[in-house]
């Protein structure tokens, strides 16, 4: 039985379609979810935040347990750190649908005040800038997103996470094609 060796660039080649054809598929899973299942999608990274906040508490609790060289302050520092991620952890999981909720209209929230604040910085940077049309046009812009999000901040974390489920639909089904077609050669 004979084998045929490939080149290394065709290797290379290989891998990296195989690579691109992965990550489209796991983009194009993970969009259809969040398009089928909205809330459940949100649910699971929750519960996924909540078990990196339990793994977090663990290793600060080793660090402080196993850090001889540390001062007690410092240790208990990190104990108390550990108690705190665990606790959260503990209590996503308990109530992951609040959980998900809270932390949902927590980002949006945020996000919302964060383009409020970007689009009154932008007014005050109108002096010196070059474009100014555009400058109040992002401005405008900015605030109102930012007053939509924080009025109804729900309701847009919906918006978006949609916007976000189908954005990785396309951009899945972009990347299978795109690793389909890696390395040919056009004409």
């Amino acid at each position: 039985m004979s084998t045929v060796q490939q080149s290394p660039e065709a290797q290379i080649t290989s891998a990296v379609r195989i690579g691109l054809g992965l990550l489209g598929l796991v983009a194009l899973a993970v969009g259809i979810a969040i398009l089928v299942w909205p809330g459940h999608s949100a649910a699971v990274v929750t519960g996924i935040f909540a078990f990196y906040a339990i793994v977090v508490g663990i290793v600060y609790a080793a660090v402080a347990v196993f850090s001889r060289g540390r001062g007690a302050w410092s240790r208990i520092g990190f104990l108390v750190l550990a108690a705190l991620f665990v606790a959260a952890g503990v209590i996503a999981f308990a109530n992951l649908e609040a959980t998900t909720v809270f932390l949902v209209t927590f980002v949006a929230i945020a996000l919302g005040v964060l383009w409020i604040i970007e689009g009154i910085v932008s007014f005050f940077a109108l002096k010196s800038s070059p474009s100014k049309g555009w400058t109040i046009f992002f401005a405008i812009l900015s605030i109102v997103a930012g007053l939509v999000l924080v009025t109804s901040p729900i309701w847009s974390a919906v918006i978006l996470w949609l916007f976000i489920g189908l954005s990785l639909v396309v951009l899945g089904i972009v990347q299978v094609v795109r690793a389909i077609s890696f390395g040919r050669r056009t004409v």
